[in-house]
């Protein structure tokens, strides 16, 4: 069976017709992937904005924590010396309790700061 000229005009046309939108549809294909599960993908923002609050929670520990020793040290510096903080002080470092104390142990390598 031989096929006619006029059967691949045809399929030169169908193919014409046909290669615009296959790329239209690859290209939107492509982007419609990489805005779901792309590098900068809704997925990714989602896990950026959990690390992001979390990152926040410990900020805020953080700031919290060092606010606490800054305090502490301000009680030792020498233009304003704390009595308190400096006697607290002086009996961890020489190991040491007033009679009045209630002295609570605790294990080896459980410091308390």
């Amino acid at each position: 069976m031989v096929v006619g000229m006029g059967f691949w005009v045809g399929v030169k046309r169908w193919l014409r017709a046909a290669v615009t939108p296959a790329i239209f549809l690859g290209l939107v294909g492509y982007f419609s992937w990489n805005v779901t599960q792309g590098e900068r993908g809704l997925q990714s923002y989602a896990m950026r904005r959990e690390q992001l609050k979390s990152l926040q929670a410990e900020l805020v520990r953080v700031t919290a924590e060092r606010d606490t020793w800054e305090r502490r040290v301000m009680g030792l510096r020498t233009q304003r010396l704390d009595p308190d903080t400096l006697d607290e002080r002086a009996r961890a470092m020489l190991n040491v309790a007033d009679p009045a104390d209630i002295v609570v142990p605790y294990g080896a390598g459980k410091r308390l700061f």
